[in-house]
């Protein structure tokens, strides 16, 4: 497949330009004209990179991408990066809010379809549209349970902030770090609130505005966007893809 094409209509079916987003959102840099392989991953690192040259990727899909707000000079570090996928002619293609926010392939919406959640709906804005998503559990769980559930289903510990009410009918999520909103979800009388990161100015908002948080990884809450999206490229244009798996932790 050409890549032009590719990128085409990931830009339209992403809605790649609509969001307000720090992020250069699109394609970052223009490897190989032709597409056999797909990669998919979180990060750009070179660790990424040199596992999405191994396993032959002519182009690669991350959620972070390499270039954020003001340009940076191409030197060091982040030099040696653009040189290795321009040496290796491997494409790379950023999708940051745009993926969190789609409702097919994004990572609230497939999150929430991961839980079983119902009666799903947009929740939470940024650059003002809306990029989470809440709902509800058919026939309720324990705040235990959900914390299992996460744990079994993404892999990563989580961190709960008990500041509501154990039993739970209603969940806003909204992946990576988005700990302030913690105070829409209980504005919004939701039960509970789930994303990737703590942070330590927000800790007493779920306690104080009885609510409960989750903490499920920023890394691991953004790896179901960039799966599923790999899905829909396999299903819509038989192209090969992989999924590169690098935890952080975080």
């Amino acid at each position: 497949m050409k890549l032009c094409d590719l990128v085409a209509w990931l830009d339209a079916y992403l809605e790649t330009t609509a969001f307000d987003d720090v992020s250069l959102n699109g394609l970052q840099l223009e490897g190989r004209p032709e597409v056999a392989k797909v990669a998919v991953a979180v990060d750009s690192s070179m660790t990424t990179f040199e596992q999405a040259a191994e396993v032959g990727a002519d182009l690669l899909i991350v959620h972070h991408g390499l270039f954020w707000g003001k340009p940076l000079p191409v030197v060091g570090m982040h030099g040696r990066r653009v040189k290795y996928l321009l040496d290796n002619g491997i494409s790379l293609y950023a999708s940051h809010v745009p993926l969190d926010a789609h409702r097919d392939v994004g990572n609230n919406w497939g999150l929430a379809r991961i839980l079983g959640m119902a009666d799903l709906e947009p929740f939470g804005r940024f650059g003002g549209r809306e990029v989470g998503v809440k709902g509800r559990f058919p026939n309720g769980v324990t705040l235990r349970e959900l914390a299992d559930q996460l744990e079994k289903e993404l892999g990563e510990s989580v961190l709960v902030h008990a500041g509501g009410k154990l039993e739970l009918e209603t969940l806003g999520i909204i992946s990576g770090a988005a700990a302030p909103e913690i105070v829409s979800a209980a504005d919004a009388g939701l039960d509970a609130f789930l994303t990737g990161e703590p942070e330590h100015k927000t800790f007493y908002d779920a306690f104080e505005r009885g609510v409960n948080a989750l903490f499920a990884g920023h890394y691991m809450t953004e790896t179901v966007g960039v799966s599923l999206l790999a899905d829909k490229l396999e299903q819509e244009f038989g192209l090969a893809t992989e999924f590169i798996l690098l935890p952080t932790g975080l």
